[in-house]
């Protein structure tokens, strides 16, 4: 269920919990990895690139997806994006219709991804290979949104994203930590690094001197505003976000000159309330505030009724993009140009 983590996962101190909740780790980190061992993946027809991470939400995983789709439009490939809908009912396989579904149907960032090019939800990711295998051209190419712990599909690149203040918090597995499975396993799952954050930010240090033992390519990219910003200079807001790492989104905000005057903080995937989009609506008016959000909570309250289709209408979003140098983006492109060229369809185990 959508959720707000617990503060402890970043703590350098361990607490209680941590130490409560160490076994329970110990045993699903265990697991995690036995599953994954025992687990015969099967190959798409389509080239599959992974971008996931090693710790549940906030690194920023669907505005790299959305940047690998763009430069593979510029190498002129067709991305198709595959999600599992993390927040949705629909368990598919499905292609997610934007002026149909809501993100109770199939999640929100599949929303998104489906604004930017074609997007398929699938718990069972082989089933949703199939399906874009089944409709695709040639020259597609899977981004899996999220994936990397699951061994169900062939990766051709796993990309992992880490954020580069929160690293992998206490360095515990869920749920003394945010590791989604033993962190060394992790790591040898993952093809490349993507340390999102401007070089000039210090890596957390537990997370730094892990990256040493990583043997491959680590690249760096940083969240940028995408579009005009200027409309933000000195303007009153409310700033609210149900995301994993909202402080990234009010500082942003901060950057770009808005006066902050409230900020709301709500679940993670959070699906909204009428009461409250109502509380929200009443303090935009009673402050005298504009109300800024993310793209995601933006999409959580499209075609909602009541108060949440007022709330959407009135609020402004603050769209965020990865950006790279221009040695880094090549370096990415490399990468994804040299899998996509080794893979052969000849090799899918998920054609019919």
């Amino acid at each position: 269920m959508p959720s707000r983590e617990p503060s402890w996962w970043y703590s350098a101190t361990p607490t209680w919990p941590v130490h409560v909740l160490t076994p329970a780790a110990r045993l699903y980190g265990e697991a995690m990895v036995r599953r994954y061992r025992a687990t015969a993946p099967a190959r798409a027809a389509h080239p599959v690139i992974c971008v996931g991470n090693f710790t549940v939400g906030g690194t920023g995983k669907t505005p790299l997806s959305l940047a690998i789709a763009e430069q593979l439009r510029v190498a002129h490939r067709q991305p198709w994006f595959l999600s599992r809908g993390y927040g949705g009912k629909l368990a598919g396989p499905l292609r997610v219709d934007p002026a149909r579904h809501t993100a109770a149907d199939v999640g929100d960032e599949p929303l998104l991804l489906a604004r930017d090019a074609p997007t398929i939800v699938s718990r069972n990711r082989p089933a949703g290979a199939m399906l874009i295998a089944s409709c695709a051209p040639a020259d597609a190419v899977i981004i899996m949104d999220d994936g990397l712990q699951n061994p169900s599909l062939a990766k051709d690149l796993a990309i992992a994203v880490v954020d580069c203040r929160r690293g992998v918090g206490n360095g515990r597995v869920l749920p003394a930590g945010p590791l989604r499975a033993p962190l060394a396993f992790q790591m040898s799952l993952a093809d490349v690094i993507v340390v999102n954050g401007d070089r000039e930010t210090p890596l957390d240090p537990d997370f730094e001197a892990a990256l040493s033992l990583f043997p491959g390519p680590l690249i760096r990219a940083h969240a940028t505003a995408a579009g005009d910003t200027s409309w933000l200079k000195s303007r009153r807001v409310i700033a609210y976000a149900g995301i994993a790492n909202p402080q990234r989104f009010f500082a942003m905000l901060e950057q770009l000159d808005a006066r902050i005057i409230a900020t709301r903080v709500y679940g993670d995937h959070a699906a909204y309330s009428e009461r409250e989009a109502l509380e929200l609506l009443d303090a935009a008016k009673t402050l005298d505030c504009d109300l800024v959000t993310t793209s995601k909570d933006l999409a959580r309250l499209a075609r909602m009724p009541g108060a949440m289709a007022e709330l959407h209408a009135r609020s402004k979003v603050l769209a965020i993009t990865l950006s790279f140098s221009a040695d880094d983006r090549q370096q990415l492109m490399s990468l994804i140009m040299e899998k996509i060229g080794a893979h052969s369809p000849r090799d899918s185990s998920v054609m019919p």
